[in-house]
C-alpha cells in the first residue's frame, strides 16, 4: 500500500513525465531537407545525419547551442556486494568518487577533452563524503542486499528518480543543454543485470557479464545471485518502479530520473554503457517518448549490452570494446555530436558551392 508521501512523490514524477513530448517532426523534416542540399550523396554521413535530424527534433531548431555539456555521474553502493559478485571491494565506490572530484579519473580526462563538465552526485554511497563540488542527494548508505530482500522501498525509488530530475533541473538553470549519464557503484552490474532480466525476459545467464573483470567461477556465482534476487523479490516486469525498488540500485534510479529530466526540458541525453542503459530501459518503460531524446553512445564489452540497447531501441555510435562506465563512452560520443552540428552549420550546399547534383 502506498503512503501519502509516496503518492505525492509519484504525482511529481508523473507531472514531469507528462511534459515529455514526441519530437518536433517539422524540425526533423527541415533538417532532412538541409542534409539533402549539402554537397554529398544522400545519407552518406550515416549516423552523423541521424544525430543531426534527432537534435533538430529535440530542440526544434537546426542549430541548437549545445556548448554547455554535463556528464552526471551518479554514485551509490550495493548491499549485494556481500555476496562476492565483484572483483573489487565496496570501499572502492567512495574512493573513486573522491577521484572524480579531484579530476583524476578516466571520465575527467575524456570530459576535459570534450569540453564537458563532470558533476558527481552522491545518491547512496556507504560513506560520509564532503567536497565543495559534490552534489549530495544521499537517500541511503547503499541499497539492501537484493539476494535477501528488496533493494529499497518504493518511496525511496521514486525519491531517487526525482533526485535525478532535480539535478538536471539545477544544471539546466545554469545553462547546460546537453547531458550524459555516468555512474559509480561497486556491484552495480549485478543490479543492472537483474533489472534487465526482469524487464526484458532474458535469463540471468543471458543478462549477466563480467563487470569489473570476474573469472568464470565468480561469473557463475553472480548469475546464481541474480536468479536468487529475482526469485526472492518477485518483481513485476510491468511495474518499472517496483523493479527498481526490488532489484535495482539508487544510481540506476537516479540516472533514469536524469533521462526523464533531460527529455522533459527538450535536451538530448547521451546514454553511456550497460548500467546507464539499464536506467534507460526503466526510463523508456516509464515514458516511451523519452527514448527519442536518448543517444546511444557506444557498445560496451559487457556481453548483454547489445541486447539491452536493442530492447530500448538505441543504436550505438561507436564500438571501442570499452566497459569502464563512469560516462566514458558518452564523453567520447560528444565529439560525434559536435561533428554532426558542424556538418549542419558549416558544410556548403550544392547551390552555394556551384556543385552539380547527382
Amino acid at each position: 500500500m502506498s503512503t501519502n508521501r509516496e503518492s505525492e512523490l509519484r504525482s511529481k514524477l508523473e507531472e514531469e513525465i507528462r511534459r515529455i513530448e514526441p519530437l518536433d517532426e517539422s524540425a526533423v523534416q527541415q533538417a532532412e531537407q538541409h542534409l539533402l542540399n549539402l554537397t554529398k550523396p544522400p545519407g552518406s554521413l550515416g549516423k552523423l545525419e541521424d544525430i543531426a535530424r534527432q537534435l533538430a527534433g529535440i530542440t526544434s531548431t537546426l542549430h541548437p547551442d549545445l556548448s554547455r555539456k554535463a556528464i552526471i555521474v551518479m554514485a551509490a553502493d550495493h548491499g549485494v556486494c556481500e555476496e562476492g559478485v565483484s572483483a573489487f571491494p565496496a570501499e572502492v565506490t567512495p574512493q573513486m568518487v573522491m577521484n572524480f572530484l579531484s579530476g583524476g579519473a578516466a571520465i575527467n580526462v575524456l570530459a576535459r577533452q570534450a569540453g564537458a563538465d563532470v558533476r558527481c552526485v552522491d545518491i547512496g554511497v556507504n560513506a560520509e563524503l564532503s567536497h565543495p563540488e559534490l552534489i549530495s542527494r544521499k537517500l541511503m548508505h547503499g541499497t539492501n542486499n537484493i539476494a535477501r530482500g528488496a533493494a529499497m522501498t518504493r518511496e525511496t525509488a521514486v525519491e531517487a528518480l526525482l533526485a535525478g530530475i532535480e539535478v538536471v533541473d539545477q544544471l539546466w538553470q545554469e545553462g547546460y543543454r546537453l547531458f550524459a549519464t555516468g555512474e559509480m557503484g561497486i556491484g552495480n552490474t549485478t543490479a543492472s543485470s537483474a533489472v534487465m532480466s526482469v524487464m526484458t525476459g532474458d535469463s540471468p545467464e543471458e543478462a549477466a557479464g563480467r563487470g569489473t573483470g570476474i573469472n568464470d567461477e565468480r561469473l557463475a556465482h553472480k548469475m546464481a545471485v541474480i536468479r536468487r534476487a529475482i526469485e526472492t523479490n518477485r518483481p513485476d516486469p510491468s511495474d518499472p518502479i517496483g523493479v527498481l525498488s526490488k532489484v535495482g540500485g539508487l544510481e540506476i534510479a537516479g540516472l533514469a530520473g536524469v533521462i526523464i529530466g533531460a527529455a522533459s526540458r527538450k535536451c538530448p541525453v547521451v546514454i553511456d554503457g550497460f548500467i546507464s542503459s539499464a536506467a534507460a530501459l526503466v526510463a523508456a518503460a516509464l515514458c516511451k517518448n523519452a527514448v527519442s531524446y536518448m543517444i546511444g553512445s557506444h557498445l560496451s564489452d559487457e556481453r548483454a549490452h547489445a541486447q539491452l540497447l536493442h530492447k530500448i531501441g538505441l543504436s550505438p555510435v561507436i564500438h571501442l570494446s570499452m566497459r569502464l562506465g563512469e560516462g566514458t563512452g558518452a564523453a567520447l560520443c560528444f565529439h560525434f555530436i559536435e561533428a554532426a552540428q558542424r556538418v549542419m552549420r558549416e558544410m556548403a550546399t550544392f547551390d552555394s558551392a556551384g556543385v552539380s547534383r547527382g
